[in-house]
Protein backbone atom coordinates (compact mmCIF):
# COMPACT_ATOMS: atom_id res chain seq x y z
CA UNK A 1 0.00 0.00 0.00
CA UNK A 2 1.54 3.52 -0.83
CA UNK A 3 0.39 6.69 0.40
CA UNK A 4 -2.26 6.80 -2.23
CA UNK A 5 -5.56 8.86 -1.57
CA UNK A 6 -8.00 6.48 -2.83
CA UNK A 7 -6.02 3.75 -0.96
CA UNK A 8 -6.37 5.56 2.31
CA UNK A 9 -9.61 6.45 1.92
CA UNK A 10 -10.62 2.71 1.08
CA UNK A 11 -8.43 1.78 4.39
CA UNK A 12 -10.64 3.93 6.41
CA UNK A 13 -14.17 2.51 5.19
CA UNK A 14 -12.77 -0.64 5.56
CA UNK A 15 -12.62 -0.23 9.90
CA UNK A 16 -15.51 2.30 10.37
CA UNK A 17 -17.92 1.34 7.50
CA UNK A 18 -21.41 2.00 9.38
CA UNK A 19 -19.84 5.83 10.79
CA UNK A 20 -21.85 8.54 9.71
CA UNK A 21 -19.24 10.33 6.96
CA UNK A 22 -21.29 13.07 4.78
CA UNK A 23 -23.80 15.10 5.60
CA UNK A 24 -25.11 17.25 2.75
CA UNK A 25 -27.52 19.94 3.63
CA UNK A 26 -29.06 21.25 -0.56
CA UNK A 27 -31.12 24.13 0.00
CA UNK A 28 -31.10 25.45 3.50
CA UNK A 29 -33.87 26.15 5.06
CA UNK A 30 -35.80 23.10 2.81
CA UNK A 31 -34.97 20.55 5.37
CA UNK A 32 -33.62 18.99 2.66
CA UNK A 33 -30.52 16.88 3.24
CA UNK A 34 -28.03 13.67 2.52
CA UNK A 35 -26.67 10.84 5.06
CA UNK A 36 -23.97 8.64 3.89
CA UNK A 37 -22.07 6.45 6.09
CA UNK A 38 -18.43 5.18 4.66
CA UNK A 39 -19.71 1.90 3.13
CA UNK A 40 -22.59 4.26 1.34
CA UNK A 41 -19.80 6.79 0.56
CA UNK A 42 -17.39 4.46 -0.71
CA UNK A 43 -20.33 2.66 -2.82
CA UNK A 44 -21.76 5.74 -4.69
CA UNK A 45 -17.90 6.54 -5.23
CA UNK A 46 -16.91 3.40 -7.22
CA UNK A 47 -20.58 3.54 -8.98
CA UNK A 48 -19.36 6.52 -10.98
CA UNK A 49 -15.88 5.20 -11.08
CA UNK A 50 -16.68 2.00 -13.04
CA UNK A 51 -19.33 4.96 -15.14
CA UNK A 52 -16.18 6.58 -15.82
CA UNK A 53 -13.79 3.71 -16.65
CA UNK A 54 -16.48 1.96 -19.26
CA UNK A 55 -16.86 5.17 -20.73
CA UNK A 56 -13.71 5.21 -21.78
CA UNK A 57 -11.85 7.92 -19.30
CA UNK A 58 -8.26 6.24 -19.01
CA UNK A 59 -6.06 6.57 -16.13
CA UNK A 60 -4.21 10.07 -16.15
CA UNK A 61 -6.75 11.57 -18.28
CA UNK A 62 -8.33 14.48 -16.44
CA UNK A 63 -11.72 15.75 -15.17
CA UNK A 64 -13.66 18.90 -14.67
CA UNK A 65 -15.85 19.24 -11.55
CA UNK A 66 -18.03 22.53 -12.13
CA UNK A 67 -20.26 21.75 -9.38
CA UNK A 68 -21.63 23.73 -6.69
CA UNK A 69 -21.00 22.07 -3.25
CA UNK A 70 -23.30 18.57 -2.85
CA UNK A 71 -22.58 15.03 -2.56
CA UNK A 72 -21.62 14.62 -6.17
CA UNK A 73 -18.67 16.73 -5.85
CA UNK A 74 -16.89 14.43 -2.90
CA UNK A 75 -18.16 11.26 -4.53
CA UNK A 76 -17.08 12.21 -8.02
CA UNK A 77 -13.55 12.96 -6.61
CA UNK A 78 -13.27 9.87 -5.11
CA UNK A 79 -14.60 8.26 -8.04
CA UNK A 80 -11.27 10.22 -10.07
CA UNK A 81 -9.08 9.05 -7.51
CA UNK A 82 -10.21 5.05 -7.36
CA UNK A 83 -9.54 5.11 -11.38
CA UNK A 84 -6.82 6.79 -11.65
CA UNK A 85 -8.59 9.75 -13.04
CA UNK A 86 -7.05 12.89 -12.35
CA UNK A 87 -9.69 15.53 -10.75
CA UNK A 88 -9.54 19.30 -11.83
CA UNK A 89 -11.41 21.55 -10.16
CA UNK A 90 -13.29 24.35 -11.88
CA UNK A 91 -14.53 28.26 -10.68
CA UNK A 92 -18.31 27.96 -11.06
CA UNK A 93 -18.11 31.73 -11.21
CA UNK A 94 -16.16 31.45 -14.33
CA UNK A 95 -18.08 33.00 -17.92
CA UNK A 96 -18.09 31.24 -21.35
CA UNK A 97 -14.25 32.80 -22.36
CA UNK A 98 -12.80 31.73 -19.01
CA UNK A 99 -13.98 28.15 -18.97
CA UNK A 100 -12.79 27.63 -22.39
CA UNK A 101 -9.31 29.11 -21.02
CA UNK A 102 -9.74 26.23 -18.12
CA UNK A 103 -11.50 23.13 -20.13
CA UNK A 104 -8.47 23.62 -23.18
CA UNK A 105 -5.48 24.33 -20.48
CA UNK A 106 -6.38 21.47 -18.08
CA UNK A 107 -6.74 19.15 -21.72
CA UNK A 108 -10.23 18.02 -19.76
CA UNK A 109 -11.85 14.35 -21.23
CA UNK A 110 -14.67 14.59 -18.99
CA UNK A 111 -16.62 17.39 -17.26
CA UNK A 112 -19.44 16.30 -14.52
CA UNK A 113 -21.54 19.74 -14.32
CA UNK A 114 -24.63 21.19 -12.57
CA UNK A 115 -27.11 21.65 -14.42
CA UNK A 116 -27.70 25.70 -13.73
CA UNK A 117 -24.02 25.81 -15.76
CA UNK A 118 -25.79 23.88 -19.04
CA UNK A 119 -25.37 27.38 -20.86
CA UNK A 120 -21.94 27.99 -19.86
CA UNK A 121 -20.58 24.88 -20.28
CA UNK A 122 -22.24 24.55 -23.86
CA UNK A 123 -21.09 28.55 -24.93
CA UNK A 124 -17.53 26.89 -23.84
CA UNK A 125 -17.51 23.82 -25.38
CA UNK A 126 -17.55 25.57 -28.93
CA UNK A 127 -14.19 26.29 -28.35
CA UNK A 128 -12.98 22.72 -26.94
CA UNK A 129 -11.70 19.91 -28.66
CA UNK A 130 -10.80 16.84 -25.90
CA UNK A 131 -13.24 17.05 -24.41
CA UNK A 132 -15.51 14.33 -25.14
CA UNK A 133 -17.80 13.17 -22.13
CA UNK A 134 -20.18 15.18 -20.07
CA UNK A 135 -22.31 14.11 -16.88
CA UNK A 136 -25.05 16.74 -15.81
CA UNK A 137 -26.03 17.02 -11.94
CA UNK A 138 -30.04 17.87 -11.93
CA UNK A 139 -31.98 19.21 -14.57
CA UNK A 140 -31.92 22.18 -17.01
CA UNK A 141 -33.58 24.71 -16.82
CA UNK A 142 -36.23 25.65 -19.27
CA UNK A 143 -34.87 27.25 -22.17
CA UNK A 144 -31.32 25.68 -22.10
CA UNK A 145 -29.58 24.66 -25.08
CA UNK A 146 -29.25 21.05 -25.80
CA UNK A 147 -26.22 19.23 -24.90
CA UNK A 148 -25.06 15.29 -25.57
CA UNK A 149 -24.99 14.30 -21.84
CA UNK A 150 -25.76 11.81 -19.34
CA UNK A 151 -27.93 12.78 -16.09
CA UNK A 152 -25.42 11.87 -13.13
CA UNK A 153 -28.25 9.59 -11.40
CA UNK A 154 -28.39 7.67 -13.88
CA UNK A 155 -24.65 6.75 -14.62
CA UNK A 156 -24.22 6.30 -11.51
CA UNK A 157 -26.58 3.84 -11.50
CA UNK A 158 -24.88 2.13 -14.13
CA UNK A 159 -21.80 1.38 -12.28
CA UNK A 160 -20.80 -1.55 -10.25
CA UNK A 161 -20.50 -0.42 -6.18
CA UNK A 162 -18.26 -2.60 -5.94
CA UNK A 163 -14.06 -2.17 -5.87
CA UNK A 164 -11.68 -3.64 -8.26
CA UNK A 165 -9.94 -1.27 -9.86
CA UNK A 166 -6.26 -1.20 -11.04
CA UNK A 167 -3.69 -1.19 -8.52
CA UNK A 168 -2.56 2.86 -7.64
CA UNK A 169 0.16 4.63 -6.99
CA UNK A 170 1.30 7.74 -4.67
CA UNK A 171 2.43 9.31 -8.64
CA UNK A 172 -1.09 9.59 -9.54
CA UNK A 173 -2.11 13.12 -9.60
CA UNK A 174 -3.92 15.42 -8.16
CA UNK A 175 -4.32 19.04 -10.00
CA UNK A 176 -6.09 22.34 -8.42
CA UNK A 177 -6.69 25.16 -10.40
CA UNK A 178 -6.08 28.30 -8.52
CA UNK A 179 -6.85 31.95 -10.11
CA UNK A 180 -5.07 33.38 -7.52
CA UNK A 181 -5.46 37.75 -7.97
CA UNK A 182 -3.59 38.54 -11.47
CA UNK A 183 -3.70 36.38 -14.56
CA UNK A 184 -5.24 33.44 -15.65
CA UNK A 185 -5.69 30.36 -13.73
CA UNK A 186 -2.86 27.61 -13.21
CA UNK A 187 -3.12 24.09 -12.46
CA UNK A 188 -0.99 23.19 -9.70
CA UNK A 189 -0.13 19.68 -10.11
CA UNK A 190 0.47 17.44 -7.14
CA UNK A 191 2.24 13.78 -6.86
CA UNK A 192 -0.84 12.58 -4.15
CA UNK A 193 2.08 11.37 -1.78
CA UNK A 194 3.52 14.93 -1.67
CA UNK A 195 -0.39 16.30 -1.41
CA UNK A 196 -1.44 13.79 1.66
CA UNK A 197 1.46 15.44 3.46
CA UNK A 198 1.88 18.90 2.78
CA UNK A 199 -2.06 19.66 2.59
CA UNK A 200 -3.64 16.85 4.22
CA UNK A 201 -0.91 16.66 7.36
CA UNK A 202 -0.33 13.18 7.11
CA UNK A 203 -3.45 12.00 8.40
CA UNK A 204 -3.08 13.63 11.58
CA UNK A 205 -3.66 17.71 12.16
CA UNK A 206 -3.11 17.60 15.75
CA UNK A 207 -0.02 15.24 16.17
CA UNK A 208 2.96 13.45 14.64
CA UNK A 209 2.49 12.42 11.01
CA UNK A 210 1.76 8.85 10.31
CA UNK A 211 4.81 6.87 9.20
CA UNK A 212 2.93 3.96 7.00
CA UNK A 213 -0.07 3.92 5.00
CA UNK A 214 -1.45 0.84 6.96
CA UNK A 215 -1.42 3.22 10.04
CA UNK A 216 -3.68 5.53 9.23
CA UNK A 217 -6.66 2.79 9.57
CA UNK A 218 -5.03 1.39 12.37
CA UNK A 219 -5.35 5.10 14.03
CA UNK A 220 -8.92 5.55 13.02
CA UNK A 221 -9.53 2.04 14.17
CA UNK A 222 -8.41 3.19 17.72
CA UNK A 223 -10.32 6.17 17.94
CA UNK A 224 -13.40 7.29 18.72
CA UNK A 225 -16.55 9.07 16.37
CA UNK A 226 -17.46 12.68 17.58
CA UNK A 227 -16.42 15.26 15.40
CA UNK A 228 -17.92 16.50 13.03
CA UNK A 229 -15.68 19.39 10.28
CA UNK A 230 -17.52 21.99 8.33
CA UNK A 231 -16.35 23.35 5.50
CA UNK A 232 -18.24 26.12 4.29
CA UNK A 233 -16.52 27.69 1.40
CA UNK A 234 -17.33 26.67 -2.15
CA UNK A 235 -15.30 22.84 -2.75
CA UNK A 236 -14.23 23.93 -5.92
CA UNK A 237 -11.43 25.93 -3.90
CA UNK A 238 -8.92 23.47 -3.09
CA UNK A 239 -9.07 24.74 0.86
CA UNK A 240 -12.41 22.90 1.49
CA UNK A 241 -11.47 19.58 -0.71
CA UNK A 242 -8.66 19.42 1.29
CA UNK A 243 -10.68 19.75 4.90
CA UNK A 244 -12.68 17.14 3.80
CA UNK A 245 -10.31 14.47 3.51
CA UNK A 246 -8.83 15.46 6.42
CA UNK A 247 -11.80 14.88 8.15
CA UNK A 248 -11.78 11.64 6.47
CA UNK A 249 -8.38 10.44 7.25
CA UNK A 250 -9.55 11.19 10.77
CA UNK A 251 -12.57 8.80 10.33
CA UNK A 252 -14.93 11.64 11.18
CA UNK A 253 -17.79 13.17 9.96
CA UNK A 254 -18.33 16.06 7.12
CA UNK A 255 -21.02 18.11 7.14
CA UNK A 256 -21.08 20.79 3.44
CA UNK A 257 -24.42 22.67 2.21
CA UNK A 258 -24.78 23.86 -1.30
CA UNK A 259 -24.05 27.49 -0.63
CA UNK A 260 -22.77 29.99 2.04
CA UNK A 261 -26.00 31.43 4.07
CA UNK A 262 -24.76 32.62 7.32
CA UNK A 263 -27.97 31.83 9.33
CA UNK A 264 -28.04 28.37 8.22
CA UNK A 265 -24.50 28.00 9.01
CA UNK A 266 -25.70 28.56 12.75
CA UNK A 267 -28.61 26.28 12.87
CA UNK A 268 -26.15 23.75 11.34
CA UNK A 269 -23.32 23.79 13.90
CA UNK A 270 -26.43 23.58 16.70
CA UNK A 271 -28.36 20.79 14.68
CA UNK A 272 -24.99 18.51 13.83
CA UNK A 273 -23.10 19.56 16.78
CA UNK A 274 -20.06 20.54 14.84
CA UNK A 275 -16.74 20.50 16.38
CA UNK A 276 -15.12 22.47 13.26
CA UNK A 277 -15.71 25.14 10.89
CA UNK A 278 -13.13 26.23 8.04
CA UNK A 279 -13.92 29.51 6.45
CA UNK A 280 -12.20 32.23 4.59
CA UNK A 281 -11.49 35.79 6.23
CA UNK A 282 -14.14 38.67 7.63
CA UNK A 283 -16.09 37.68 4.33
CA UNK A 284 -17.31 34.73 6.03
CA UNK A 285 -17.30 35.33 9.62
CA UNK A 286 -18.15 38.63 9.94
CA UNK A 287 -21.74 37.77 8.78
CA UNK A 288 -22.34 35.18 11.52
CA UNK A 289 -21.58 37.64 13.58
CA UNK A 290 -24.07 40.05 12.79
CA UNK A 291 -26.27 36.83 12.80
CA UNK A 292 -25.78 36.22 15.99
CA UNK A 293 -26.30 40.00 17.28
CA UNK A 294 -29.79 39.22 15.36
CA UNK A 295 -31.66 36.98 14.44
CA UNK A 296 -29.66 33.91 15.41
CA UNK A 297 -29.10 35.32 18.48
CA UNK A 298 -28.75 32.65 21.58
CA UNK A 299 -27.99 29.72 19.23
CA UNK A 300 -25.88 26.65 21.02
CA UNK A 301 -22.68 26.89 19.76
CA UNK A 302 -21.49 24.61 22.46
CA UNK A 303 -20.33 22.19 20.47
CA UNK A 304 -17.75 23.98 18.18
CA UNK A 305 -14.25 23.91 19.35
CA UNK A 306 -12.61 26.20 16.22
CA UNK A 307 -13.16 28.12 13.32
CA UNK A 308 -10.11 28.29 11.13
CA UNK A 309 -9.51 30.42 8.22
CA UNK A 310 -7.16 30.14 4.90
CA UNK A 311 -6.85 32.23 1.93
CA UNK A 312 -7.57 35.22 3.65
CA UNK A 313 -7.47 36.57 7.42
CA UNK A 314 -9.50 37.14 10.50
CA UNK A 315 -9.07 40.36 11.43
CA UNK A 316 -8.72 41.30 15.07
CA UNK A 317 -11.70 43.42 15.26
CA UNK A 318 -14.37 40.59 13.84
CA UNK A 319 -11.87 37.83 15.90
CA UNK A 320 -12.23 40.11 19.01
CA UNK A 321 -16.06 40.30 18.04
CA UNK A 322 -17.28 36.47 17.37
CA UNK A 323 -15.17 35.50 20.45
CA UNK A 324 -16.93 38.12 23.02
CA UNK A 325 -20.42 36.01 21.80
CA UNK A 326 -18.58 32.50 21.42
CA UNK A 327 -15.87 32.42 24.06
CA UNK A 328 -14.75 28.77 24.65
CA UNK A 329 -14.23 28.69 20.17
CA UNK A 330 -10.69 28.93 19.37
CA UNK A 331 -9.99 31.15 16.43
CA UNK A 332 -7.05 30.38 14.26
CA UNK A 333 -5.67 31.80 11.23
CA UNK A 334 -4.11 29.44 9.04
CA UNK A 335 -1.34 30.28 6.08
CA UNK A 336 -1.22 28.13 2.78
CA UNK A 337 -1.79 28.12 -0.46
CA UNK A 338 -2.44 25.80 -3.35
CA UNK A 339 1.45 25.67 -3.99
CA UNK A 340 2.23 24.74 -0.85
CA UNK A 341 -0.32 23.39 1.50
CA UNK A 342 -0.12 24.51 4.78
CA UNK A 343 2.66 26.84 6.01
CA UNK A 344 1.96 27.57 9.77
CA UNK A 345 -0.62 29.62 11.74
CA UNK A 346 -0.56 33.44 13.03
CA UNK A 347 0.36 33.90 16.05
CA UNK A 348 -2.17 35.36 19.27
CA UNK A 349 -0.36 38.85 19.06
CA UNK A 350 -1.15 39.17 15.03
CA UNK A 351 -3.02 42.47 14.53
CA UNK A 352 -2.85 45.81 13.47
CA UNK A 353 0.00 46.59 15.80
CA UNK A 354 2.52 44.21 15.07
CA UNK A 355 1.63 42.95 11.73
CA UNK A 356 0.59 39.31 10.42
CA UNK A 357 2.67 36.88 12.20
CA UNK A 358 3.30 33.09 11.54
CA UNK A 359 4.54 30.21 13.29
CA UNK A 360 5.67 28.14 10.15
CA UNK A 361 6.60 24.57 10.19
CA UNK A 362 9.78 23.30 9.59
CA UNK A 363 9.88 23.18 5.94
CA UNK A 364 9.08 26.72 5.09
CA UNK A 365 11.77 29.43 5.48
CA UNK A 366 12.24 33.51 3.96
CA UNK A 367 14.68 33.18 1.16
CA UNK A 368 15.95 35.71 -1.28
CA UNK A 369 14.13 34.99 -4.47
CA UNK A 370 17.27 35.63 -6.65
CA UNK A 371 19.94 33.26 -4.78
CA UNK A 372 17.02 31.43 -3.01
CA UNK A 373 19.25 31.83 0.46
CA UNK A 374 17.50 32.52 3.32
CA UNK A 375 17.68 36.05 4.03
CA UNK A 376 19.12 38.15 7.57
CA UNK A 377 16.73 38.24 10.33
CA UNK A 378 14.89 41.62 9.50
CA UNK A 379 15.55 41.39 5.73
CA UNK A 380 12.52 41.09 3.17
CA UNK A 381 12.13 38.27 1.27
CA UNK A 382 9.95 35.50 -0.51
CA UNK A 383 8.78 32.64 1.40
CA UNK A 384 9.64 28.67 0.13
CA UNK A 385 8.61 25.72 0.96
CA UNK A 386 10.66 22.21 0.61
CA UNK A 387 10.14 19.21 0.52
CA UNK A 388 6.40 18.06 0.37
CA UNK A 389 5.80 20.49 -2.89
CA UNK A 390 4.19 20.42 -6.02
CA UNK A 391 5.86 18.64 -9.15
CA UNK A 392 4.64 22.44 -10.84
CA UNK A 393 1.93 24.33 -13.09
CA UNK A 394 0.11 22.13 -15.63
CA UNK A 395 1.00 23.21 -18.95
CA UNK A 396 3.52 26.22 -17.67
CA UNK A 397 6.89 25.38 -18.38
CA UNK A 398 7.64 28.89 -18.21
CA UNK A 399 6.02 29.55 -14.58
CA UNK A 400 7.42 26.61 -13.29
CA UNK A 401 10.78 27.61 -13.50
CA UNK A 402 10.15 30.36 -11.45
CA UNK A 403 8.51 29.45 -9.14
CA UNK A 404 9.79 26.20 -8.45
CA UNK A 405 13.68 25.14 -7.63
CA UNK A 406 16.34 22.73 -6.67
CA UNK A 407 17.76 23.36 -3.65
CA UNK A 408 20.27 20.94 -1.54
CA UNK A 409 18.75 18.04 -2.93
CA UNK A 410 14.94 18.99 -2.27
CA UNK A 411 12.45 20.51 -4.72
CA UNK A 412 11.39 23.63 -3.19
CA UNK A 413 8.31 26.48 -4.32
CA UNK A 414 8.74 30.16 -3.56
CA UNK A 415 5.44 31.56 -2.86
CA UNK A 416 4.35 34.78 -3.84
CA UNK A 417 4.08 36.40 0.14
CA UNK A 418 6.93 38.82 1.04
CA UNK A 419 7.77 38.44 4.74
CA UNK A 420 10.34 39.04 7.44
CA UNK A 421 11.80 36.80 9.89
CA UNK A 422 12.81 37.52 13.41
CA UNK A 423 15.47 36.20 15.75
CA UNK A 424 13.00 33.85 16.77
CA UNK A 425 12.04 32.43 13.50
CA UNK A 426 8.28 34.05 13.80
CA UNK A 427 7.73 34.77 10.43
CA UNK A 428 5.86 38.58 9.10
CA UNK A 429 3.77 38.09 6.36
CA UNK A 430 4.03 41.47 4.44
CA UNK A 431 1.19 40.77 1.73
CA UNK A 432 1.52 39.57 -1.59
CA UNK A 433 4.00 41.03 -3.65
CA UNK A 434 2.04 41.46 -7.25
CA UNK A 435 -0.32 43.10 -4.96
CA UNK A 436 2.28 45.36 -3.20
CA UNK A 437 1.85 49.49 -4.02
CA UNK A 438 4.91 51.58 -4.62
CA UNK A 439 4.14 54.91 -3.63
CA UNK A 440 7.20 57.48 -3.49
CA UNK A 441 9.41 54.63 -3.38
CA UNK A 442 7.49 52.78 -0.24
CA UNK A 443 6.12 50.04 -0.28
CA UNK A 444 2.56 49.66 1.13
CA UNK A 445 1.18 45.92 1.33
CA UNK A 446 -2.81 46.10 1.14
CA UNK A 447 -3.74 43.94 3.42
CA UNK A 448 -1.83 45.69 6.60
CA UNK A 449 -3.99 48.58 5.70
CA UNK A 450 -7.03 46.30 5.30
CA UNK A 451 -6.94 45.24 8.87
CA UNK A 452 -6.49 49.47 9.77
CA UNK A 453 -9.82 49.77 7.85
CA UNK A 454 -11.77 47.02 9.06
CA UNK A 455 -10.90 47.89 12.99
CA UNK A 456 -13.39 51.60 12.08
CA UNK A 457 -16.82 50.05 13.71
CA UNK A 458 -18.77 51.78 10.67
CA UNK A 459 -16.44 49.57 8.35
CA UNK A 460 -18.15 46.22 7.16
CA UNK A 461 -15.46 45.33 4.29
CA UNK A 462 -12.44 46.92 2.66
CA UNK A 463 -10.02 45.86 0.06
CA UNK A 464 -6.73 47.69 -0.89
CA UNK A 465 -5.42 48.89 -4.34
CA UNK A 466 -3.07 50.83 -5.87
CA UNK A 467 -3.74 53.69 -8.60
CA UNK A 468 -1.49 55.65 -10.75
CA UNK A 469 -0.48 58.80 -9.44
CA UNK A 470 1.36 61.51 -11.56
CA UNK A 471 3.17 62.63 -8.12
CA UNK A 472 3.57 59.28 -6.00
CA UNK A 473 3.91 56.78 -9.05
CA UNK A 474 0.99 55.25 -7.01
CA UNK A 475 -1.52 56.00 -4.03
CA UNK A 476 -3.13 54.50 -1.90
CA UNK A 477 -6.75 53.47 -2.71
CA UNK A 478 -9.24 52.22 -0.23
CA UNK A 479 -12.68 50.75 -1.69
CA UNK A 480 -14.98 50.43 1.42
CA UNK A 481 -18.36 48.72 2.11
CA UNK A 482 -19.67 50.36 5.17
CA UNK A 483 -22.26 48.42 7.73
CA UNK A 484 -26.04 48.69 7.08
CA UNK A 485 -27.23 52.10 8.47
CA UNK A 486 -23.64 53.73 9.11
CA UNK A 487 -23.18 57.26 8.15
CA UNK A 488 -21.48 58.02 5.24
CA UNK A 489 -17.68 58.55 5.83
CA UNK A 490 -15.56 61.11 4.39
CA UNK A 491 -11.68 60.67 3.24
CA UNK A 492 -10.46 62.94 6.69
CA UNK A 493 -12.44 60.60 8.78
CA UNK A 494 -10.97 57.50 7.31
CA UNK A 495 -7.22 58.68 7.53
CA UNK A 496 -7.57 60.29 10.91
CA UNK A 497 -8.67 56.34 12.33
CA UNK A 498 -5.69 55.14 10.22
CA UNK A 499 -2.87 57.32 11.53
CA UNK A 500 -3.20 56.28 14.91
CA UNK A 501 -2.15 52.32 12.83
CA UNK A 502 -0.47 53.41 10.09
CA UNK A 503 2.51 54.90 9.21
CA UNK A 504 1.70 58.39 7.18
CA UNK A 505 2.32 56.56 3.68
CA UNK A 506 0.30 53.85 4.17
CA UNK A 507 -2.38 55.88 5.07
CA UNK A 508 -5.03 55.96 2.11
CA UNK A 509 -5.06 58.97 0.03
CA UNK A 510 -8.52 57.94 -1.75
CA UNK A 511 -11.45 56.69 -0.28
CA UNK A 512 -14.59 54.98 -2.54
CA UNK A 513 -17.59 53.59 -1.29
CA UNK A 514 -19.30 50.71 -2.79
CA UNK A 515 -22.71 49.14 -1.92
CA UNK A 516 -20.98 45.67 -1.69
CA UNK A 517 -17.28 44.11 -1.85
CA UNK A 518 -16.34 41.94 -4.82
CA UNK A 519 -14.76 38.49 -3.93
CA UNK A 520 -14.98 34.79 -5.00
CA UNK A 521 -17.17 32.43 -3.76
CA UNK A 522 -14.83 31.75 -1.21
CA UNK A 523 -14.31 35.23 0.25
CA UNK A 524 -11.17 35.69 -1.72
CA UNK A 525 -10.16 39.23 -2.40
CA UNK A 526 -10.76 40.32 -6.07
CA UNK A 527 -7.93 43.11 -6.39
CA UNK A 528 -8.31 43.35 -10.35
CA UNK A 529 -11.45 44.59 -9.47
CA UNK A 530 -10.83 47.06 -6.24
CA UNK A 531 -8.33 48.44 -8.97
CA UNK A 532 -10.29 49.13 -11.69
CA UNK A 533 -13.02 50.81 -9.01
CA UNK A 534 -10.34 52.88 -7.46
CA UNK A 535 -9.22 53.79 -11.39
CA UNK A 536 -12.63 54.71 -12.40
CA UNK A 537 -13.67 56.57 -9.70
CA UNK A 538 -10.07 58.84 -9.61
CA UNK A 539 -10.33 59.38 -13.27
CA UNK A 540 -13.77 60.52 -12.74
CA UNK A 541 -13.16 62.65 -9.94
CA UNK A 542 -9.80 64.41 -11.78
CA UNK A 543 -12.48 65.06 -14.76
CA UNK A 544 -14.68 67.17 -12.79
Amino acid sequence: MEYNLADLFESVVDVVPEREALVYVDHPGTGTERRLTYAELDAAANRVAHHLIDAGILPGEHLGLHLYNGVEYLQTVLACLKARIVPVNVNYRYVEEELAYLYKDADLAALVFDAEFTGRVAAALRQTEKLRHLVRVGAPHEGAPALDCLEFEAAAAAGSPARGFPERSADDLFIIYTGGTTGMPKGVMWRQEDLFFAGLFGGEPAGEPVKRPEELAERVAARGAGLTFFPAPPLMHGTSTLTSFIAFNYGQRVVIHRKYVPDEVLRTIEKEKVSSVSLVGDAMLRPLVDALHGPLKGTDLSSLFSVSSSGAIMSETVRAQFQALVPNVLLLNNFGSSESGSNGKATDDSGPEKGFRLEVNERTQVVDPVSHEPVPVGAPGRLAQRGHVPLGYYNDPAKTAETFFQKGGERWVLLGDMATVDEDGIVTVLGRGSQCINTGGEKVYPEEVEQALKSHPDVYDALVAGVPDARWGNHVAAVVQLRVGAPALDLQSVQAHCRSRLAGYKVPRQLVLTERIQRSPSGKADYRWARSVAAAEDTATRAL
